[in-house]
């Protein structure tokens, strides 16, 4: 396949989406949530980490690589009260096929809830939970350094009596250029519908488009990244109704001046996700991120704390890499995520070859 006809591809996906599903409520918005405990830490997205990482995969499916053929990932997090989500991955290599496979299923548990009439009259409990299985495939272009990827996802949603379906297509294009020490990738997420709805109203699932760079200079043991999201939308900005933006000085009721150049800031630093990587050693690894648009909407103004920022650490030991990662939302709390993976490859028992006969 050539590579200006991906690149057009693309172009045209872009344009078609953005101009499509602009705004609008949406559904199954837990397919946005950070699922590996790397990508947590690094602000909750990571687009540009190609290094056989099978947990970044469901963020990014052109990230799939050889090098996770016959790999197993696993992912938990520990949300707020008692919600819990977690992941679940393998990924495998068709040689005769070309490129790499994978099959996982994320799925979000909401706990249990107490189910009452309208004037506090309890009748029993009840359950909500909402899952995705996923099957996706990525691969070279002509042996380049570019690499595309898409992500086919079946989604099912129980909310008490009432359930839905949908199924949405994630793609990305991933390029490197290793000796310069910079990846970058763009990644077109939720394409789809909802199939049946929970009470008769079809809503729109959360269609995004996302750009991602990484930078790791040589000889340095520190990776940056950062990834713009949101790409089809300029504006994000939440007035929050119980704490809305003065406009006047409450006091001599003369107008308040926004200076333009700090409302353009502060609209494209809401897009922005900023993370980096210290490589201690080859198997140790430090973490941290920074998410400007959780912060701003999520802050307490009168102590705003760790809004916003996250952190962890991930370590190899013996044939398994761990990941652990906290990310603070809110004053009141954060989430702690943890994640796993490792090669059953390395569990096979070597063939023993007797020596050649003298």
């Amino acid at each position: 396949m050539n590579v200006k006809k991906v690149l057009f591809v693309f172009a045209s996906l872009i344009s078609f989406a953005a101009n499509a599903q602009m705004g609008g409520n949406n559904t199954f918005e837990f397919l946005n949530l950070p699922i590996s405990a790397r990508v947590s830490a690094l602000g909750g997205n990571l687009l540009t980490a190609r290094d056989g990482d099978l947990n970044v995969a469901l963020v990014n499916p052109s990230l799939l690589s050889d090098s996770m053929d016959n790999n197993l990932a696993l992912s938990y997090i520990n949300y707020f009260a008692d919600v819990n989500y977690g992941y679940a991955a393998y990924a495998k290599k068709f040689r005769k096929i070309g490129g790499v496979f994978s099959a996982g299923i994320q799925y979000l548990d909401y706990g249990k809830f107490i189910r009452a009439d309208e004037i506090g009259n309890q009748d029993g409990t009840f359950s909500a939970n909402e899952m995705s299985f996923n099957l996706g495939y990525a691969r070279s272009i002509l042996d380049s350094n570019l690499y595309v990827g898409a992500t086919l996802k079946t989604i099912y949603s129980h909310l008490e009596s009432y359930t839905s379906t949908g199924s949405a297509l994630d793609l990305g294009a991933t390029y490197m250029r290793p000796k310069r020490g910079w990846t970058a990738a763009i990644v077109i997420k939720n394409l789809g519908r909802q199939w049946k709805t929970y009470a008769g109203h079809k809503e729109k699932l959360p269609f995004e488009i996302q750009l991602g760079l990484s930078m790791k200079p040589k000889h340095v043991p520190f990776r940056l990244s950062l990834v713009y999201e949101n790409f089809e939308k300029w504006d994000l900005t939440y007035v929050d109704p119980a704490n809305p933006t003065l406009t006047e000085d409450p006091l001599t009721g003369e107008p308040i001046k926004q200076h333009k150049y700090k409302i353009v800031g502060d609209k494209f630093m809401r897009h922005m996700v900023i993370g980096g990587e210290f490589i201690i050693t080859k198997n140790f690894f430090l973490r941290g991120g920074f998410n400007y648009q959780h912060r701003k909407e999520l802050k307490v103004p009168e102590k705003r704390g760790m809004t916003g920022f996250s952190f962890g650490f991930g370590f190899r030991v013996y044939k398994f890499h761990f990941s652990y990662a906290r990310a603070v939302y809110h004053l009141a709390g954060a989430s702690n995520n943890f994640s796993i993976s490792f090669d059953l490859n390395s569990f096979a028992k070597k063939r023993f070859v007797s020596p050649a006969n003298p």
